[in-house]
């Protein structure tokens, strides 16, 4: 049996299992869920995937998908041009 397993990895080190696969430079709030765009505040915590890596071992494979803060700054402009 072969295993596949997501995982979000935080700007921290830390690491969560989400259920979906995330595309290259997508926005995602704490969850893993997409963001609607525009996104609904500026104030909010939001995350974009700058890194994907898939490790396949024996049995299993997990993606690993690396995120990064994205600036309140920056999420203003994504709602003023929208």
């Amino acid at each position: 049996m072969h295993m596949e397993t997501s995982w979000l990895v935080f700007p921290d080190g830390d690491r969560q299992e989400t259920q979906r696969s995330l595309r290259l430079a997508e926005l995602v709030d704490m969850n893993g869920n997409p963001l609607p765009m525009p996104p609904p505040s500026p104030r909010m915590i939001a995350y974009r995937v700058f890194r994907i890596r898939k490790i396949e071992e024996r049995g299993s494979s997990d993606s690993l998908h690396y995120l990064e803060l994205v600036p309140a700054s920056e999420l203003v402009d994504l709602i003023r041009f929208s």
